[in-house]
């Protein structure tokens, strides 16, 4: 399964994205491509895509055009975690 979204800016953010989404059940490698904000995801089927984006979305990471300032300030905080859990 691919996935666009916005505000990936740097290896903190994908490690942050790599963590959470490696803790749903099924997922069995993610790789996240910051440059063009793609996230790949092996082991789930199109079915679980609603979620995966829901909880993308709840760490400030969400779909070309859906974000708002609000997901923007997520994504910054998803950003530091990663950068201090890396």
């Amino acid at each position: 399964m691919e996935i666009i979204v916005e505000n990936i800016k740097c290896g903190g953010c994908a490690n942050s994205i790599r963590k959470k989404l490696s803790d749903i059940q099924g997922v069995q490698n993610v790789e996240v491509d910051i440059e063009h904000g793609k996230i790949t995801l092996d082991g789930l089927s199109e079915e679980h895509r609603p979620s995966v984006i829901k909880v993308l979305a709840d760490m400030g990471y969400t779909e070309p055009g859906e974000g708002d300032m609000l997901d923007k300030a997520k994504s910054y905080v998803s950003c530091m975690i990663g950068r201090i859990n890396a």
